[in-house]
């Protein structure tokens, strides 16, 4: 047996053992695919375990995340820190080992992953991102910017339809150092992939612009490695390689579903060592083994400081460009406040139009700043003005045509955002948000700061109806951990929210108007505490929540509450979980638990406003869907009227009076 394939049974025998021990955890992949991790690791990927984050390094990702001890078996063989205890605690609390990556917990980790078919498009963002720098930096002779994207994929992830748009938009865009890796065993968690996955796949990506390579047994190291090669040949477009393995290989339970995901009991991992002639004790790696992976990571060490060296002549030669380097590597931190004095917040206003200006102020001082959506730019507001798009012909464009694929732009954007040297934002209309959840979740799980504009907030939208205004979307990002969701009132306090964005290292979606609304003198930086006094009486008997355009209904309210008598306070609430941030002392200031009388105004589902409400409190929101038509008679149909607010302001004061 030669050290290689011996190495691929240590990745195998490694990955078994702590599964059974976890009796938690996905055995067939790991067993089935050990080849290929083994000959990316040992031969291609260029990687430095004294410096996992070293920037030129070539970047893996495992989409099937279920194989997470295959990547842990490997990171252990090559030095990036995992050691013997830590695969024994795999799966359990608090490890460095957990049951799928943790970006962020695991050195040589790039991503998190698990959800199938989110780490393509993580991968097609890496390269994207690799693409990009290189046009901007690169110079003859100063390949600063020069490596790799390979991912991991089993037949799981090319069944989620995010792939196909993932891959889809990489051939579109010739991004020709992304190279798939195509674990084909044929085998899901219910059985033979025929009953559901019977397309011709090598055919579908040649439709999408993609080279497709096959190594027939994933087990022939030597064949893996030309297609590899090939792979990395061809430049002009990505590589997918359809590599046929065998689910579990060497197992008693091989090529059945019954090895997916179900940890092997002693007999089976018995017989397994057997077949493997595998005479090691268990969480034993042979010493063999770990000298021949230890100088191969040794080895690899050279190509970082190979590159260091090259580094040291580009900032001689190019001086400036070494600087903008630094910087985009660095990060910017414009003053948005001060970039948005100069912008006009007089007039009336649609949040979409002033979250235009705001971002095109910040492009100019942030160049490291890329925008794109799902075709919608022209509405979102969200293109960069006087850049180009990033196409094949023009990798330094900063805005990106993601065309009408929501679900990958979210996967990808998170992709952009790991890989180092660049921010983005992204946008579409907020009620495909849901298209994009999972994304977003995934963005909040890793505590990524990617910007999400998502407009057309409610059924303002109008004429295109109840498909297209969204209802219970708010509550569903607001109940996401880790989004800070922001919907301002006006120019000011969409300003507040890019302050928030590009300040926090966690994902801000920004929810702006379609329609027109009001500006307010009190509104400003106080958004930043998520909710804040922006009018006020002395004593006042009722307090109006709202935020974006009802804000403007909670205004028009107080001034009729005014002229009979009633005291009003109104309240913005741009950011509830800004508000929820603060002190007990600071809520109370703002919502004082003597004032038992309060509205609550949102022209979407009323669920995040309750614990506002109170007992006594009403909530003037959307319990249904909305309905086709111009959007001042839907907000008249629907009661977001100022004459129904005095109404509910009138209820909810005599509520309280009674339960005095």
């Amino acid at each position: 047996m030669s050290i290689s394939e011996k190495s691929v049974n240590t990745i195998r025998v490694l990955s078994a053992e702590a599964i059974s021990k976890a009796k938690s955890g996905h055995p067939g992949i790991c067993m089935g695919a050990a080849p290929i991790g083994y000959e990316l690791f040992a031969e291609h990927l260029n990687f430095s375990y004294k410096n996992p984050k070293w920037d030129n390094r070539d970047r893996f990702v495992l989409s099937a995340g279920h194989g997470s001890m295959l990547l842990y078996s490997l990171l252990h063989l090559f030095g990036f820190g995992v050691t013997i205890d830590d695969i024994k605690n795999f799966r359990q609390f608090g490890s460095k080992t957990p049951g799928h990556p943790e970006y962020g917990l695991t050195a040589g980790v790039e991503t998190s992953t698990g959800p199938l078919g989110q780490g393509i498009g993580n991968a097609v963002g890496f390269a994207l991102a690799e693409a990009h720098l290189a046009a901007v930096f690169n110079k003859p002779g100063f390949p600063v910017v020069d490596h790799f994207t390979y991912v991991l994929c089993g037949d799981g992830c090319l069944q989620e339809g995010m792939s196909y748009e993932a891959c889809s938009f990489a051939g579109t865009q010739k991004l020709g150092k992304l190279i798939l890796l195509y674990d084909r065993n044929k085998i899901t968690i219910e059985g033979d992939i025929n009953t559901a996955f019977s397309e011709d796949v090598a055919t579908r990506f040649v439709a999408q612009g993609w080279q497709v390579l096959r190594v027939q047994d994933a087990n022939n190291l030597p064949s893996l490695k030309k297609a590899i090669e090939l792979a990395k040949s061809d430049l002009t477009r990505p590589s997918i390689i359809i590599c046929n393995t065998v689910i579990g290989y060497g197992s008693p339970l091989e090529n059945t579903a019954a090895i997916h995901g179900t940890p092997m009991n002693d007999e089976a991992l018995t017989k397994t060592k057997e077949r493997l002639n595998w005479n090691c004790a268990p969480f034993e790696v042979p010493e063999e083994v770990e000298r021949h992976c230890h100088e191969i990571a040794e080895e690899k060490l050279k190509a970082e400081e190979k590159w260091n060296e090259l580094f040291k002549k580009y900032s001689e030669t190019y001086p400036e460009l070494a600087q903008k380097y630094a910087e985009y590597m660095r990060g910017y931190a414009p003053d948005i406040k001060s970039l948005a004095e100069s912008l006009d917040f007089s007039k009336p206003e649609a949040t979409r139009i002033s979250g235009g200006k705001i971002l095109n102020e910040i492009a100019k001082v942030m160049p490291n700043l890329l925008s794109g959506s799902a075709d919608l730019s022209p509405s979102t507001k969200t293109d960069i003005k006087g850049e180009s798009y990033f196409s094949p012909e023009n990798r330094t464009g900063r805005n990106i045509h993601f065309g009408i694929r929501e679900h990958a732009m979210s996967a990808i954007c998170n992709g952009v955002q790991l890989h180092g040297g660049l921010r983005i934002v992204c946008s579409t209309f907020f009620t495909f948000s849901d298209y994009m959840k999972g994304g977003i979740r995934l963005s909040a799980i890793m505590n990524i700061p990617v910007v999400y504009v998502l407009t057309h907030d409610s059924i303002g939208v109008g004429e295109d109806g109840p498909t297209h205004q969204p209802i219970e979307q708010l509550t569903a990002l607001r109940s996401t951990p880790g989004v800070k969701v922001f919907r301002p009132c006006g120019g000011k306090e969409t300003v507040a929210a890019y302050v928030e964005a590009f300040t926090q290292s966690a994902p801000t979606a920004i929810v702006l108007s379609r329609q027109n609304m009001g500006q307010y003198a009190g509104a400003g930086m106080n958004a930043l505490r998520g909710g804040y006094v922006i009018a006020d009486m002395p004593k006042p008997d009722v307090i109006l929540i709202g935020c974006g355009s009802e804000l403007d209904l909670c205004m028009e309210a107080r001034e009729l509450l005014a002229k009979e008598g009633i005291r009003s306070r109104v309240v913005s609430m741009p950011c509830i979980e800004e508000f929820e941030a603060q002190t007990a002392e600071y809520k109370e200031l703002v919502l004082p638990s003597a004032v038992k009388a309060r509205v609550c105004v949102e022209a979407a589902s009323p669920y995040s406003w309750y614990k506002y409400a109170g007992d006594c409190g009403e909530v003037v929101a959307m319990p249904t869907f909305g309905a086709s038509g111009p959007y001042e008679l839907l907000y008249e149909h629907f009661g977001f009227t100022k004459e129904n607010v005095v109404k509910a302001a009138k209820k909810s004061i005599q509520s309280a009076k009674t339960r005095k």
